[in-house]
């Protein structure tokens, strides 16, 4: 290797040498002299700015190709200077923000694998736990306990149903079955649905929808799963003799729906984390995983979900559909 860059030296600093003498045997005498001196100088000076250009771009590259390489073992955490000329930065600010998503995609994923586990764990210990005392003989075998472990296995089978929507879902897997849907018809029959748990709860379930509200191409399945997901919800919130009300508008532009309830809100430290997975209040049955799926639906459908409003008085969830008329779009998927 020094060999090399020995022989590559004297190339580049012959390289002028030759150039003059050919000059200087053109014009001869003092001129000639003076003439070798002139283009071993000029030469000299472009040779040695290509150099230290060449240099600037190959430290920027060496840097990347290093962080590269680190990056395919396993690395996440290798980020390289932006700095160098200023052909390169672009290049190395993408190669950080690639290495940076693909850091956070690997925690999301050790704690998606975290939080699954946890969940797992503790309606199969119970089964697991029940069963073998009934076998020992330690417990008997109890028609009223086997449906109480028969909801420990629907908890688990609801577990792994959410998990399969969202994973469609945030793969962009997940297929939209378009068709024309009444959306304030759809805000009605989940309310008439979960009638009777709102009654349990002593909980007044309404619906407010306009009168001209026209329908849009959505998934039905799917738009009633979200719209479910926030009225379950917004019950589970809501103390007795308090009001849960679904709100359905709409205008040229879009369908909005409103979930207000009249329960205790949500702390100022989890407004902006209700969305994320597995995340719900201590005093919460679900698997956690209601809203995000509710906001990956949402936004496949090209809408938005948000919190509107939350105080101890009550929070109101709202989620807006484009108002994709019937025939105007074809099917999305």
């Amino acid at each position: 290797m020094g060999a090399k860059v020995l022989a590559a030296l004297l190339m580049v600093l012959a390289l002028p040498v030759v150039l003059g003498l050919a000059v200087a045997a053109s014009v001869g005498g003092a001129d000639g002299f003076a003439a070798v001196v002139v283009v071993w100088v000029v030469v000299g000076v472009v040779l040695a700015g290509a150099a230290a250009l060449l240099v600037r771009i190959w430290v920027p590259v060496r840097q990347l190709i290093r962080a590269a390489g680190k990056l395919a073992d396993g690395d996440y955490s290798a980020r390289v200077p932006v700095d160098g000329p200023v052909m390169t930065r672009p290049v190395l600010g993408s190669f950080n923000r690639m290495a940076a998503r693909l850091q956070d995609a690997d925690e999301q994923r050790r704690q998606l694998l975290a939080d699954v586990g946890h969940e797992l764990r503790t309606p199969l210990t119970v089964i697991r736990g029940d069963l073998e005392a009934m076998i020992d003989g330690v417990r008997p075998i109890d028609v009223a306990r086997l449906r109480l472990l028969l909801g420990d296995v629907h908890v688990v089978e609801r577990l792994l149903d959410d998990l399969h929507t969202l994973s469609l879902a945030e793969s962009g897997a997940l297929v939209l079955h378009r068709e024309p849907t009444d959306v304030a018809q759809t805000a009605r029959d989940v309310v008439a649905g979960l009638g009777r748990s709102a009654a349990d709860g002593q909980v007044r379930l309404l619906v407010d929808a306009a009168a001209d509200v026209p329908p849009i191409d959505v998934d039905p399945v799917r738009v009633r799963e979200v719209v479910s997901n926030l009225v379950v919800n917004a019950l589970r919130a809501t103390p007795p003799d308090g009001t849960v009300t679904v709100v359905v508008q709409g205008d040229a532009t879009a369908l909005i729906v409103e979930v207000r309830d009249t329960g205790v809100g949500i702390p100022g430290d989890d407004v902006d984390r209700v969305f994320d997975r597995f995340q719900k209040g201590s005093d919460s049955s679900g698997t956690g995983l209601g809203l995000t799926i509710s906001r990956d639906l949402v936004e496949a459908h090209g809408g938005t979900i948000q919190i509107a409003d939350t105080s101890p008085k009550g929070t109101t969830i709202r989620l807006r559909l484009p108002s994709v008329r019937p025939g105007e779009q074809a099917e999305r998927t």
